[in-house]
């Protein structure tokens, strides 16, 4: 390789590496079946460009089930498997496990590491959304979705 083209190979991959670090968030895709997969695509379309101030980023994949807002990003996943919390007979199963109702819309509430876990409860399809500790209180970012989850995922069992 002569020494022109090494010098061009240089900032080419530097542009490379700096594209590749500011790539959007990875985010597990949930399969929704197919009635909740139809509000979730809904829900998707309703969904605020910003929750408690934080600007709608790209999550990775592409999907109509995921989205994030912020960095760290704040994610929203709809037609997630039931929480094994409210699952009877699995290992975490609590009856009593913390929920509140937030803007018409009830939220199952799970500390994580970083942050918290919020899941709706009594709707057709389960919305998670995930708040790293960055933000808190974490709860505030459910205010601008609740709006969107009342639209277009009924309730129901």
């Amino acid at each position: 390789m002569s020494a022109r083209r090494r010098h061009l190979a240089l900032p080419v991959l530097t542009v490379l590496f700096a594209a590749v670090g500011c790539s959007s968030s990875d985010v597990a895709v949930p399969s929704p079946q197919s009635g909740a997969a139809r509000h979730c695509r809904a829900l998707h379309k309703e969904l605020p460009k910003t929750v408690d101030g934080l600007r709608r980023g790209t999550a990775e994949p592409v999907s109509d089930f995921t989205a994030i807002w912020g960095d760290p990003a704040v994610t929203l996943r709809c037609g997630v498997g039931k929480p094994d919390v409210l699952t009877y007979g699995s290992e975490h199963y609590n009856p009593t496990a913390d929920a509140a109702v937030v803007d018409g819309v009830q939220w199952l509430f799970e500390k994580q590491d970083d942050g918290y876990r919020f899941t709706t409860v009594l709707r057709t399809a389960y919305v998670e959304v995930s708040v790293p500790g960055t933000y808190a209180p974490e709860v505030d970012v459910l205010t601008d979705l609740a709006g969107a989850v009342k639209k277009t995922v009924p309730e129901g069992v």
